[in-house]
């Protein structure tokens, strides 16, 4: 297992911030390279004429060689209207990191090593990661049971060491990560790196409403709903988003997959996407104060299992 320079050299703590639709903009893209992890956005967060270009070169101009590097969640599924548009400028500011998702492409992987950046490709079973990598993805981001927004169903356990069987390069794990511990049982199990997001939605910096931040204070892993309904693509939700929107959240209808819709904010602006990790979550508190006490519970970890 190993990661290249980008990664191994410049993070201060092993996580990738998930790339979260709406909530992750520039201001909290910033704060989390500055803190020591790799911050991402989807493209599809920046609206309108020129904002992509924009964020772009404002995180290559003020961004240091002392912070970690950004990344850019690209949607490459056909419904992406956008992807073609959004890749020319990825390599044109030779974005860094690349997560690409729904659905692995060749020309993608091939214009993002053009410039010698690093594509990783988000999976939900073994089956998708090994077409990844044979599409020319170098990492995998393995999204098990329990993480926020889109999310697989398979254990960790058992989606980590059915990738580590034939794969060793670099490898994220995505589910429920929201302490340091935990970050540091992702490596344990075969991770080279914890894949976050809900933990990072109760931040100052996060673009979502104060309601939103305080469900994620106030909600534990009982209160994720698993449901199609919102995008076509199963995934967990806030339960008191979905009553709050009037809808019984124990009896919604299923979506038919064929109508997947990313673009839209509609279907998100009042439905919460979430992880289970977050009974872990109990302020809203500032991007790097968030990363400082992941790092003090990750050392601590790893000091705790080095007296045994």
């Amino acid at each position: 297992m190993s990661l290249p320079p980008l990664l191994a050299d410049r993070l201060r703590l092993p996580v990738i911030a998930a790339p979260m639709f709406i909530i992750s903009q520039p201001d909290m893209v910033l704060a989390e390279c500055r803190s020591g992890i790799v911050g991402s956005f989807p493209s599809l967060n920046a609206r309108g004429d020129g904002v992509f270009e924009s964020w772009l070169k404002r995180l290559n101009d003020e961004l240091t060689g002392d912070d970690a590097p950004f990344a850019v969640n690209l949607i490459v599924h056909r419904s992406n209207v956008r992807l073609e548009e959004d890749l020319a400028l990825c390599v044109k500011y030779k974005v860094p990191i690349v997560i690409s998702s729904l659905g692995a492409r060749e020309e993608v992987n091939e214009a993002i090593h053009s410039y010698g950046g690093v594509v990783f490709h988000d999976v939900i079973n073994d089956k998708f990661a090994r077409k990844a990598i044979q599409k020319g993805a170098d990492g995998l981001v393995a999204v098990a049971t329990g993480a926020g927004g889109h999310a697989g169903i398979l254990s960790p356990f058992a989606l980590i060491q059915e990738i580590r069987q034939w794969f060793d390069g670099p490898l994220a794990l995505s589910g429920s990560i929201a302490n340091g511990a935990a970050v540091l049982a992702a490596q344990a199990m075969g991770a080279d790196l914890a894949y976050i997001g809900s933990a990072l939605i109760a931040t100052e910096e996060a673009v979502a409403s104060d309601g939103y931040k305080q469900m994620i204070v106030d909600s534990k892993a009982e209160d994720i709903v698993y449901s199609n309904l919102f995008t076509g693509i199963h995934g967990n939700y806030l339960r008191g988003s979905i009553v709050n929107s009037g809808m019984d959240p124990d009896n919604l209808p299923e979506s038919d997959p064929s109508a997947m819709d990313f673009g839209g904010a509609k279907a998100w602006k009042d439905i919460w996407g979430s992880g289970q990790g977050i009974g872990a979550v109990d302020a809203v508190v500032p991007v790097a104060e968030r990363i400082a006490t992941l790092k003090a519970q990750y050392d601590a970890a790893r000091a705790r299992l080095a007296l045994h």
